[in-house]
């Protein structure tokens, strides 16, 4: 039986879950380049959220908690499937793969550059530029300072830089995850 504080969390819950759960679900997605995993890690959030439901809405950004918890669960499964790739490079080691004529710069786009970037670059430039986020939100809901958050976007950017051939990597990176946040939305 619920009590009276018990029915009002789950009413609370069930607000923020309906608010924010497309939100969490275009971050995972962007964060681990995954459309079909992208529904799992927000569920996935939203059910440990609920579990520290009061220390969640006690906390002063309740929305930067449950980015930072999608990040580190979009971390675990990254972390995961590297493992799993290195697992069966390790067993098919023997054969040997060949590609003839690589157009490699016809082939890069901004998520394959994405993916080649650690983790916390990657978080920060999506939650930057996909989300629209300041450095303060950004820092708060990947649990990093300010100037962190600064450094490893600049990082990233020249990296991406690096990656794309261009100085227009910021401006390319931004119009790709807006288009890819908006594809996200519509199969939700």
């Amino acid at each position: 039986m619920g009590t009276v504080v018990d029915d009002a969390a789950s009413v609370e819950f069930h607000a923020f879950f309906e608010r924010h759960y497309t939100e969490l679900a275009r971050l995972a997605h962007l964060l681990t380049g995954e459309a079909d995993a992208a529904d799992d890690l927000a569920a996935d959030a939203l059910l440990a959220l609920w579990h520290r439901w009061d220390r969640v809405r006690a906390a002063d950004h309740p929305v930067a908690y449950a980015r930072g918890v999608v990040a580190n669960l979009a971390r675990t499964r990254i972390r995961g499937a590297v493992r799993e790739r290195r697992r069966i490079a390790l067993f098919w080691s023997q054969r040997e793969e060949r590609t003839e004529n690589p157009d490699v710069a016809g082939v890069v786009d901004v998520q394959d550059a994405l993916r080649r970037l650690p983790f916390r670059k990657r978080a920060c430039v999506v939650l930057r530029h996909a989300f629209d986020l300041s450095e303060k939100d950004t820092a708060l809901a990947l649990g990093v300072s300010v100037g962190t958050v600064k450094s490893q976007t600049s990082k990233a950017i020249a990296e991406l830089q690096r990656l794309l051939g261009t100085q227009q990597a910021s401006q390319r990176v931004h119009a790709a995850m807006a288009r890819t946040g908006q594809a996200a939305g519509r199969d939700r």
